[in-house]
Parts: C-alpha cells; structure tokens; sequence
C-alpha cells in the first residue's frame, strides 16, 4: 500500500512537471504556471491525467492552443490519457502571477501588472482610460503615457516612455 501512494506521488509528481513547462502562446516567456492559468494537476482512474486551467478573460483566444499544448507536454511525458479541463471559479487574476513571471515580463520590456483591483459587487462600465501607476520595464522611469488602451492582446495595453521614448505594452490588471 506504502509503496503504491508512493508509486501515484511520483506519477503526480511528473505529470506536474510536464505541464508546468507549457507555455502561454501570447506570452512565451511565461509557463501557464508562472502566469497563474495552470490551476491543477491531478490523477485519475489508473494512470488518467486531468489539469485544470483558467482563461485569462472569457473567450481567450490562447485557450484552445494552451489545452492542444497541454495535452502534447503530457502525452510526450508517457500519459496516454489527458484530459483538460476549464475551471471558471475562482476568476483568473493577475494577482496569480508568479514573482518569477513577474520578472520574466519585465525582461522580456513587458510591464508586469500592479495589484488587481478590489471588487465588492457589480463591475461599474468605466469609458476613460483606467489610470494606472507603473514604469518603464526598460529603464523604469514613472514617466510614461498611454498610447492605447488595447495592445497587442487585448489583456495589453500600449505605454510609451517619456524619458527614453520605448514603447512598451502593460499587462493590464484583472
């Protein structure tokens, strides 16, 4: 019995590793783990793989890529059968971010997000640009001005430094 648990820890174990290598197909300097999609691995009936991910926002485009990506890292680690499943609550926040995918955005000249915003209730529409504090990932100067609301994904928005005139984009916080 011991050494069956221990057999299923290591199995786990290596399923985990195989999908925590996956990487976000906007932003591939990010694992789906360091950018807080992955949200479970797990075992199931004898030797099943079932991970769960958590899109970004509803209708992510990457989503269909990251389960095709996800199902492939698994089947190359020698599970046959891997399922993926969409798991919607909790949300996905940027809060979920890693500080290693933190620091890989910012590397990259992608501003990582700050701190989500707190909701209680009903999200209010807002039709101004959400002011937001943050610097320049190249030379992190606070002196920057939106150019555009929207990126090159829509979880992006387009910033450009004041002081060394880089564009950059801003992961926007969710």
């Amino acid at each position: 019995m011991v050494i069956a648990v221990l057999h299923r820890e290591e199995v786990l174990a290596r399923a985990w590793a195989a999908a925590s290598r996956v990487v976000d197909p906007e932003l591939p300097m990010l694992t789906l783990l360091d950018l807080g999609v992955l949200r479970d691995v797990g075992l199931e009936g004898a030797g099943g793989v079932v991970a769960a991910i958590t899109p970004t926002y509803s209708g992510c485009p990457a989503m269909a890529t990251m389960r095709d990506d996800l199902v492939r890292s698994l089947q190359a680690a020698g599970f046959d059968d891997v399922r993926v499943r969409v798991q919607l609550d909790p949300a996905w926040t940027t809060d979920w971010i890693t500080p290693t995918g933190r620091a890989a955005l910012t590397a990259a000249g992608i501003s990582a997000p700050g701190p989500a915003p707190y909701r209680d209730g009903p999200v209010v529409l807002q039709l101004t640009p959400t002011r937001r504090s943050l610097r320049c990932p190249r030379c992190a100067s606070s002196e920057v001005e939106l150019t555009s609301e929207f990126g090159s994904t829509a979880c992006k928005a387009m910033y450009q430094c004041q002081r060394c005139l880089e564009p950059f984009d801003h992961v926007k916080e969710i």
